[in-house]
C-alpha cells in the first residue's frame, strides 16, 4: 500500500513509501531516417538503453539512458551505462530502500559522474510514482506551463544547398528556433548563406567543442555580425576559464551544454561569466534532481536555460517535454517530432509539432504517452533484469 499525501493543489502530490522491486535494462536498436552529423561524428542507428522499474504491486515506469554508441560526447557509452546500472545502481538503490524518486539522486551519490546511467534509472523511478500519483509527470515535477515551445537542431549536411533546403522545410513547419551544428571549415559561411535567405528567423549555432581559443576567437567573433541567439558550447567541455575569456570577446551570448553537468558547475560558470544561457539535458546532468536544482539557480541569476536533445526516442522524448516545462526554460528547447527522427517510434501517439511550433503537455498519467511494448520486444536485442529486494 502506498501512502500519497495531496495538498491543497491537487497536482502537488508527495509518494511516500515507494518500494521498488526490480529494474529492468534493455537495449534495442533504431534506426534514424536520415543521417545526424556533429563536429565528433556521424550517426546512422541509435543503440538506446531503455530503463524500466517496477514496484512490488506491479506498477512500472520508463526511462531512456540517452548514453551513445561511443564515447565522443563524453565517456558515457550505452555499454557503460548498461554496466553501472546493472552492477552498482541496482544494488546501491536495494539497499538504500527509497521511499520517494527525490531520494533517487542522493542515493546514487557515492557512483562518480555516469550520470546518463544515473538519469535512465531516476526518470523511470519519477515516471512510476507520477503513476502511483495519477498525475502527468511534468505536474508532479512541478512543472508551471502546459505547452512547451519548439526549436530544431539541425546537422552538419552535404552542402551549403542541402543545408538551405533542410532549414526551409523547418522553418515550414513551424519551429521557434534553428538551430545549426557547425566545425572548422563548415560555420561563418554556413551562416551567413543561412541570414541571406532567411533574415528574420531565430538561429543559433552549436559547435559541440570543436574551437579552441589560441587560434579560432577571431573566426567566433565573425559570428556576432549575424545576429544569433547564441553559441553554444564552442570550447573544450570542462573549460569554463576560456570560454569566460571568449564570452568577453564576442557579443553573441555563449550557451554551455556539455560543460555543465551539475549545479556547481552552473555556479561557477556564472561566477566567471563563462556562459549566459544554459543548455539543460536531464541525462548530462544525471536526472531530474540536478536539472531542477541548475534550473532554480539559473532563475535566481537571470539566466535563461533551454532543454537539449541527444537523438532520443518517444521515452526521452516524453521525458524531454516534462523537463521543459518547468520555471525557467524561457527559450525554445531541442524537443522536435518523433517523425523528424524514425519511421516509427516507440511511443504512442508519437510526439507531434503544431504549426505554431509548440508541444501540448500530455494529460496522462506519467510521461503521458503509451509505451508500445511490442514494438520494444521485436527491437530488443539483449535484456537483463536486477532484482532489488
Amino acid at each position: 500500500m502506498y501512502s500519497i499525501w495531496i495538498s491543497a493543489d491537487e497536482h502537488d502530490f508527495t509518494v511516500m513509501n515507494l518500494q521498488l522491486e526490480r529494474i529492468e535494462l534493455r537495449e534495442i536498436e533504431l534506426p534514424l531516417k536520415w543521417p545526424f552529423e556533429t563536429s565528433f561524428g556521424r550517426t546512422t542507428r541509435r543503440r538506446i538503453l531503455i530503463v524500466r522499474a517496477f514496484d512490488k504491486d506491479g506498477a512500472s515506469g520508463y526511462g531512456e539512458c540517452v548514453a551513445a554508441e561511443n564515447p565522443f560526447f563524453n565517456h558515457e557509452t550505452v555499454d557503460t551505462a548498461w554496466l553501472i546500472t546493472a552492477k552498482y545502481v541496482g544494488p546501491i538503490l536495494a539497499a538504500a530502500r527509497i521511499e520517494s524518486a527525490a531520494q533517487v539522486s542522493q542515493a546514487l551519490g557515492p557512483i562518480r559522474e555516469n550520470r546518463m546511467a544515473k538519469a535512465g534509472v531516476e526518470a523511470a523511478i519519477w515516471d512510476l510514482e507520477a503513476k502511483i500519483a495519477q498525475a502527468p509527470l511534468w505536474q508532479h515535477i512541478k512543472g508551471t506551463r502546459d505547452e512547451i515551445t519548439c526549436g530544431v537542431s539541425i546537422g552538419l549536411q552535404s552542402s551549403t544547398e542541402a543545408l538551405l533546403d533542410k532549414v526551409s522545410r523547418e522553418v515550414e513547419s513551424g519551429y521557434q528556433r534553428i538551430k545549426i551544428k557547425i566545425k572548422p571549415g563548415k560555420d561563418v559561411q554556413l551562416v551567413e548563406a543561412i541570414r541571406k535567405q532567411f533574415p528574420a528567423i531565430t538561429l543559433s549555432v552549436d559547435a559541440n567543442s570543436a574551437y579552441r581559443i589560441e587560434t579560432d576567437t577571431p573566426l567566433l567573433k565573425l559570428l556576432d555580425d549575424y545576429n544569433l541567439l547564441m553559441i553554444e558550447q564552442p570550447l573544450a567541455p570542462g573549460d569554463l576559464v576560456d570560454h569566460s575569456k571568449l564570452q568577453r570577446e564576442v557579443r553573441t551570448p555563449i550557451c554551455l551544454d556539455e560543460s555543465i553537468v551539475c549545479l556547481t558547475n552552473a555556479r561557477h560558470a556564472y561566477e566567471l561569466g563563462a556562459c549566459r544561457i544554459i543548455n539543460i539535458k536531464l541525462g548530462r546532468v544525471g536526472g531530474y534532481s540536478e536539472a531542477k536544482a541548475i534550473q532554480s539557480f539559473a532563475q535566481d541569476h537571470d539566466m535563461p536555460v533551454w532543454c537539449g536533445g541527444m537523438l532520443e526516442a518517444g521515452i526521452g522524448r516524453a521525458h524531454n517535454i516534462a523537463l521543459s516545462t518547468l520555471p525557467g526554460f524561457t527559450l525554445p528547447g531541442d524537443v522536435s517530432a518523433s517523425e523528424r527522427y524514425w519511421e516509427e517510434d516507440i511511443i504512442e501517439p508519437p510526439v507531434t509539432v503544431s504549426r505554431e511550433g509548440t508541444i501540448k503537455a500530455p494529460t496522462g498519467h506519467g510521461i503521458g504517452y503509451q509505451v508500445n511494448e511490442t514494438r520494444i520486444e521485436a527491437l530488443t536485442v539483449r535484456r537483463e533484469t536486477v532484482h532489488l529486494t
